[in-house]
């Protein structure tokens, strides 16, 4: 017979925490919905330019769904407890990008993009492949922080002996082949502020003395502050010397961000805000090129009325305008008349005018959605290396989604920098990969440390 104290026991006991499901077989059905979406917008764009379907639609498919089936095992077999949702949304974001730009190739036959777009996917999704198999985990980056930010540095300074490109040097280009070394600097930059910050948060956030008396904001000491700040000061000098000012405000964001994450104090906010606009200030009344794009995005249709046509953001603001909310269908646009750009720093505008209000605020919901389980990865950990990085390489794509998309929508000055996954560009579509690569490795990492803490 049990005993009455042994039966409250039991029953008083806590219930064990259950485990969280690996949810692999909803990664590989948001797989498939990703592709049959991608394939079905370029068989869209061929039957509305044609009448038919494009000759290389199989191919398309199939190379697309390889790559992608690809990754999925990778994930499967390496990082079970990952978030199902990181790959299925970067796989849809490049075959979007993959359609828009076949679509926008179809008007400039004899600059065809879509092609190497694909190689460079393909090269990308290799890279998220390695990456997921080998680094076994996250913590091991943080080793090797100063090595990282050596590199990206070294990369950052390359493209200066080369010459400039539309205005700014930020390529290198050998024998027809090109790359963008800053795309790849930006995932350096983050490992390394990360485990700088991380290894330093206590005498960051509670170190120094106070800047003004009826304030809590405290300057940390130059000891700990002074090594990071040297570095962002540096790279962002060669970026403005490279006039590559996009990637400028991209580190300086993120650099913010990360200080306050780290720190926990929203006085670096403010402090960040107000060094942005006094910087943009003196930037756009020095800075001549700059300068030229504050004065189109102050007046978009001044060269309408001086009867020289319209510029590349008037055109584009046209684009959208013509959109509407469903659009004007997949190759029924016209905004190549945009000019060069239209592929790399404007596609938004061609999404905008063909998929309407409603397919492009999908396509902002997308990135927000990768950008919330980027966030939600690095909350869930509780190691600050992981955290911070996972905050940081998030915030990589939310701030190049704010400034391109503010730029061609005339929210903001214009500056050159590619939309993640979408525009045209080799380095971009890589990084983006390994960008995803990464947060796989944390959310399995932290869905990991929930189902180890549930098992004690």
């Amino acid at each position: 017979m049990t005993k009455v104290g042994t039966t409250v026991a039991a029953t008083d006991a806590p219930a064990p925490a259950a485990c969280l499901p690996r949810r692999r077989g909803v990664e590989l059905a948001l797989i498939l919905v990703a592709l049959l979406l991608s394939v079905y917008g370029y068989c869209n764009v061929g039957i509305a330019r044609s009448g038919t379907l494009p000759p290389g639609a199989a191919g398309y498919g199939a190379g697309l769904g390889v790559l992608a089936l690809l990754a999925h095992l990778a994930v499967r077999l390496r990082a079970p407890y990952a978030d199902p949702l990181l790959l299925p949304i970067g796989v849809l974001l490049n075959g979007l990008g993959l359609v828009l730009i076949y679509r926008l190739d179809l008007e400039t036959p004899g600059d065809r993009a879509a092609p190497t777009q694909l190689v460079w996917s393909t090269l990308g999704v290799g890279l998220f492949i390695v990456v997921v198999a080998a680094l076994r985990d996250h913590r091991i980056l943080q080793r090797y922080a100063y090595v990282c930010v050596v590199a990206a540095l070294v990369l950052l300074t390359l493209p200066i002996f080369f010459p400039a490109v539309n205005g700014a040097r930020i390529w290198i280009r050998i024998a027809g082949f090109s790359i963008q070394p800053g795309e790849f600097a930006k995932v350096l930059l983050a490992i390394f502020f990360a485990a700088y910050l991380a290894a330093n948060r206590s005498a960051l956030a509670y170190t120094g003395r106070t800047i003004w008396k009826f304030t809590k904001l405290q300057l940390p000491t130059g000891r700990v502050l002074g090594p990071i700040l040297a570095i962002w000061l540096l790279s962002v000098g060669v970026l403005v010397l490279e006039r590559d000012l996009g990637t400028s405000l991209l580190f300086f964001g993120l650099f913010v961000i990360l200080l306050y994450v780290a720190t926990g104090r929203t006085g670096w906010i403010a402090v960040g805000l107000l060094l942005a606009v006094l910087g943009a200030v003196a930037v756009g009344r020095l800075e001549p090129h700059v300068h030229s794009r504050v004065e189109d995005w102050l007046h978009p249709f001044a060269s309408i009325e001086a009867g020289q046509g319209p510029n590349q953001l008037a055109q584009s603001l046209f684009a959208f305008a013509a959109g509407g909310f469903l659009g004007t269908g997949l190759g029924l646009g016209h905004s190549v008349l945009i000019g060069f750009a239209t592929k790399s720093d404007f596609i938004l505008a061609t999404a905008g005018e063909e998929l309407g209000l409603a397919g492009l605020s999908a396509i902002i919901l997308l990135y927000g959605l990768l950008v919330e389980r980027g966030y939600r990865a690095g909350l869930a950990l509780r190691d600050p290396f992981g955290r911070l990085l996972a905050v940081g390489l998030a915030s990589i794509w939310a701030l190049q989604v704010f400034v391109i998309a503010g730029g061609v929508t005339g929210l903001i000055p214009l500056t050159g920098m590619a939309m993640p996954f979408l525009a045209q560009g080799g380095s971009s579509v890589v990084t983006n990969w390994a960008i995803v690569a990464l947060l796989i490795r944390v959310s399995h990492s932290a869905r990991r440390q929930h189902d180890r803490q549930a098992a004690q």
